[in-house]
C-alpha cells in the first residue's frame, strides 16, 4: 500500500464531482485543499466527519481552504447526502477506488471477524503549492476535523 508523507506533492487526479461533472485536483492550485476520504454516504461515522467540515466551514474558507470528499458511493447517493445535511463542498465519485489507491487509503479491513476490501478514512491537507502539510491515515471522524483545521491555521 503506497502511503504518502508530509512534504511530497499530492498525486493528482481527475474525478467527477456530486453534480457529474469533472473535478480535476490541480486546477484548484492557489487553494488549500482538506481532501478526505470515507467509506459510505449516510453512515454515523461519515456523517459525523461531514457535517463537522460543514460545521466548521467558515473557519476553513477564512483560510483560503476548501473541502473535498472522497468515497465509492455513486453521484446519486452523493447527492442524498450533501442535501440531507447541507454540506458546501464537493464530494467525488471513486467507484473503482482509483484515487483511494492514488492515496494509500483502499485496504484490508476487519470488522465483527469478517475481513474485507474498503476505504480507510483518512485525510491529506495540500498546500497551495499542491504539496501535503498534514496526512492522517485511520483517522477518526472528529479527530480529522480538528487536526485538518490546525493544519490549514498554520500553514
Amino acid at each position: 500500500m503506497t502511503r504518502l508523507e508530509v512534504g511530497q506533492m499530492a498525486p493528482d487526479f481527475e474525478a467527477i464531482d456530486d453534480q457529474g461533472q469533472p473535478f480535476r485536483l490541480s486546477d484548484f492550485r492557489g487553494k488549500k485543499i482538506i481532501l478526505y476520504f470515507y467509506p459510505k454516504d449516510n453512515t454515523s461515522g461519515c456523517t459525523k466527519q461531514a457535517v463537522g467540515f460543514r460545521d466548521h466551514y467558515d473557519a476553513i474558507v477564512a483560510n483560503n481552504a476548501m473541502v473535498v470528499g472522497v468515497s465509492p458511493d455513486s453521484v446519486e447517493s452523493h447527492v442524498k447526502f450533501k442535501t440531507k445535511y447541507d454540506l458546501p463542498f464537493h464530494l467525488l465519485v471513486d467507484p473503482d477506488h482509483t484515487i483511494a489507491e492514488l492515496y494509500g487509503v483502499w485496504g484490508e479491513k476487519k470488522m465483527y471477524g469478517r475481513t474485507y476490501y474498503g476505504i480507510k478514512r483518512s485525510h491529506f491537507v495540500i498546500d497551495e503549492e499542491g504539496r501535503l502539510i498534514d496526512v492522517r491515515y485511520n483517522v477518526r471522524p472528529a479527530k480529522s476535523v480538528e487536526y485538518a483545521l490546525k493544519a490549514i491555521q498554520a500553514s
